[in-house]
This record gives structure tokens, C-alpha cells and sequence, in this order.
């Protein structure tokens, strides 16, 4: 029988994780390649036979989306199985007429394929956007079951920008590990916050092998959470799913993909950013809600910020420096550093589109929306060296870093420079307490007396 030819359509997370699940021990079909968009520098490389398996002794090439239609015409594809996310559904169809109008079939993998069972209780947060306050939600889970006396490891979304093999299973316990591995500034963003907390956090490329060292974890593991990246659904079945919604974009619930999944899918669904979105913003979402998933529990919450010296911003020109992803496909066009200038007292936003360095400049060409902020981009060495070079020639009188991590640890910034905090802050009832005790009653895991927020 005459195997079907597989391109799988990916960004260097999904689409390993939906190979791994699908097709890597199917001799059925043949993936004869990948294609990367969203994060820079990641095509170009291989699948390496040692994660692809026995079938594929070469690997599987990884090529730019760029060149879509003619990759299916040369290498004779049947079918192209999209595997990212944080698109728009226009971005999505538009992606779908490509592919058909090249002669491929166009794929959309669902959760009861793809996601995987755990012997552990596991939670999942996920969200409506990238930058709705998804991590933040994820360590405030963490702390509550802590508090419990539960032992929690947290696995995160792929971020594996550099040696495939080497990153197929990573563990984080302590911040000595974030250089043993290599981290990019978006891996240590997400995983220092975790690991200064006291949990374990596991990442790589194959999540079945993570989610079982995860569960036999030399700290003990008690209960599992699912850290998600972007806007993407689970890897995992999930005995608890959250879902974070942004009301600075309302409309995204049922207007980007995977967006409406997680929606439907969630048993707990977060209206965050209360205390700085509109009215008008917050009540679209209850009503996208209301009519997406009417059974879920909603909780209220806000992300209320605080900065290490306020004297640093008020009546200076200031250089706000946010979360990277959060702006470039996350589409958002203010972040923490933003709200934190405008709230104590900046004299003025600097506009850094003047002093761009190196791939900087590439990456304001390719999402010119992004505006008056500069997205802290760190995929390698190269790009972090651009970075702090625009840091340096931009005009400004001090910098404010909106970044989960101290930037300052990773490059140099010789202006003077404060940094923002911000945690997820509950408003009213329900809670996430009253969620999780729920929760632990229902899989019958023993706690301790809950400690209040």
C-alpha cells in the first residue's frame, strides 16, 4: 500500500509533540517534513533520527513555511497537518486555501488524538491569547497547592529553539540549570519563576518521556500542572482545565485558534486584567463566555503592578521593554512596562524604531504593529547582542523592564532601569481556592489546613 506523504505544519512545539503522537511508529504514512514559522532561526535544521525513531534513520528536514506551496509540489505531500497556534481563524483559512490550491489535504489534529494520559491528577492552564496572564495563573496553582503540602512539578509548553536531542527531556530545579541547558531569554522567562518558587518544571521536545519523568520525579510528585505556551490546548488529559481570557482583547474567544478550544474545554475560565481593561472590554468576554461554555466556573482577577524604584520612571523618557511573544504574535500592542510608565509618571514613551540593531530590525518588518516598545527578542546569542546594542544607542533617560525575568542578569543595561512585577490578584468569588479544594476532594488527595491568599 502506498504510504500517505505528511508535511506537518509547526512553530517547534506543537508539531513534534503532534509527530511524537501521530506518526512517528505509523508505517502507514510517511512525514517527509516540517515547516517553522513564529520564532526565528528554527528552520533550516533537522528532526534528528534519535527523537523520530526508527522509520525515519535520516530525521526529517525542517524547511521555512515561506516556501509552503512548493515543498508540496516537490515533495508530493497528501496531507498538511497545521500544528501551532495564536493565529487568527482569517490567518488559519487563508493557510488552508494555500495548501489546497497547492493539491494537499489540510489537517487539524484534535485533544482526544494528541494529548496524553498521566497516572498523576494533572491540571491544565491554558489561555485565550498569548500575554492573557497564563504563567502568572499557572505559579499562583503551584504556591495554593504547596501551601497544601503537595508536591507539584509543572511541565511547560516546548520551547526547544536549540539542540533537539539534548532538550528531549529537561528538568529545573535550580537556577544553575537554566545555563546548564542553554536557555533563551523566553525559556528562562518562563521557567526561573517556577523554580525560585521551590517547584520543579520540566520542558523538552517528547512529552510522553517528560510527563513520565515528570510523574517518577526524584522530589516526589503528587499533582501535575500543565503550563501551556501560547494559546495552545493541552498535551495532556486534564482532571482540571483552566483557561485564562484577556479582556484587552475581547472577540479573540471565538476569532483566533485555538482560542475557541480552550474555551469550550475549560472547567475554570479567568477574566484577568480586571483592574486595567474597559468595562465594555470585560463584559464582552463574560458574554463570549456565556455563550462558549455556560457550565464553566468564571473567576474575576486582576494583575495589579508594582515596581522595584518608582523614582526611576516618573518625569523621565522612559524605554519600556516587554515580554517578546506577548507582542510579536500574541498581537498586543502595550504590556506590563507600558501600563507601569503611564501609571508612575513617565514624561514620555521612547519610540525605539530609530536605534533597531541587527535582527531587531527584522523583527519589527515582520510585525509592524508592535509600535513604541521594544519585545525583549532573546532566541540566541546573536539576537541578545542586538538587543542590548538597541538598548544602548536609544535616546531615553532610563529603561522599564516588563519582563517575567531581570533582563539585567542575562544583558547589560547601563541606563538607569527599574524593574515591573505583576501576580495574578483574585476579585471576589469564586476562588482558585475554593476550585482546588474541590478539586482535591474529588481525587481524593489528602492536604493540609489551606493557607489563605
Amino acid at each position: 500500500m502506498k504510504k500517505k506523504r505528511i508535511l506537518i505544519i509547526g512553530a517547534a512545539g506543537r508539531d513534534f509533540h503532534n509527530f511524537n503522537t501521530l506518526y512517528r511508529n505509523d508505517n502507514r504514512v510517511e512525514v517527509v517534513a516540517f515547516t517553522a514559522a513564529q520564532i526565528p532561526d528554527i528552520d533550516g535544521r533537522n528532526y534528528p533520527p534519535e527523537l523520530a525513531g526508527p522509520l525515519y534513520p535520516a530525521g526529517i528536514p525542517i524547511y521555512s513555511q515561506d516556501d509552503l506551496p512548493n515543498l508540496i509540489r516537490s515533495l508530493r505531500v497528501d496531507e498538511c497537518v497545521f500544528s501551532y497556534s495564536d493565529v487568527s481563524n482569517q490567518y488559519l483559512m487563508e493557510l488552508s486555501a494555500l495548501v489546497q490550491a497547492a493539491g494537499a489535504s489540510f489537517v487539524l489534529p484534535g485533544p482526544a488524538a494528541t494529548m496524553l494520559r498521566s497516572t498523576k491528577p494533572l491540571i491544565s492552564v491554558c489561555a485565550v491569547r498569548t500575554g492573557s496572564g497564563k504563567s502568572q495563573t499557572a505559579r499562583l496553582i503551584v504556591e495554593l497547592l504547596m501551601q497544601r503540602g503537595l508536591r507539584v512539578v509543572a511541565i511547560r509548553h516546548p520551547m526547544p529553539y536549540g539542540d533537539l536531542v539534548r532538550q528531549a527531556v529537561q528538568r529545573f530545579a535550580r537556577i544553575e540549570d537554566l545555563q546548564k541547558h542553554h536557555c533563551t531569554i523566553e525559556e528562562m522567562e518562563e521557567y526561573e519563576p517556577h523554580i525560585v518558587r521551590g517547584n520543579v518544571i520540566y520542558a523538552g521536545v517528547d512529552y510522553e518521556a517528560i510527563l513520565r519523568a515528570a510523574e517518577n520525579d526524584p522530589d516526589g510528585c503528587d499533582v501535575i500542572v500543565w503550563d501551556g505556551g501560547n494559546n495552545d490546548f493541552s498535551f495532556y488529559h486534564s482532571d482540571l482545565y483552566i483557561t485564562v481570557a484577556d479582556p484587552h482583547r475581547p472577540g479573540h474567544e471565538s476569532s483566533y485558534y485555538p482560542s475557541g478550544v480552550n474555551v469550550r474545554l475549560a472547567d475554570v475560565l479567568i477574566i484577568n486584567k480586571i483592574d486595567s481593561a474597559s468595562p465594555e472590554g470585560i463584559e464582552r468576554v463574560r458574554a463570549a463566555i456565556e455563550r462558549l461554555n455556560p457550565a464553566a466556573t468564571v473567576i474575576d482577577a486582576a494583575s495589579p503592578i508594582k515596581v522595584e524604584d518608582p523614582a526611576v520612571i516618573r518625569g523621565k523618557r522612559v524605554l519600556a521593554i516587554e515580554d517578546g511573544p506577548t507582542l510579536t504574535h500574541g498581537g498586543m500592542t502595550f504590556g506590563a512596562g507600558t501600563l507601569a510608565a503611564k501609571k508612575f509618571g513617565a514624561a514620555e514613551l521612547v519610540d525605539p524604531r530609530p536605534y533597531l540593531s541587527g535582527k531587531i530590525i527584522h523583527t519589527f518588518l515582520e510585525y509592524p504593529g508592535i509600535g513604541t516598545l521594544l519585545p525583549a527578542m532573546g532566541y540566541g546569542d546573536e539576537q541578545l547582542r542586538d538587543l542590548e546594542t538597541t538598548i544602548e544607542q536609544t535616546d531615553c533617560e532610563a529603561v522599564v523592564i516588563g519582563t517575567p525575568i531581570d533582563l539585567r542578569r542575562v544583558i547589560r543595561i547601563d541606563k538607569p532601569s527599574t524593574r515591573v512585577f505583576y501576580d495574578l490578584q483574585e476579585i471576589g468569588v469564586p476562588t482558585l481556592n475554593e476550585v482546588l479544594d474541590s478539586f482535591l476532594e474529588k481525587k481524593q488527595i489528602g492536604r493540609l489546613e489551606t493557607v489563605g491568599l
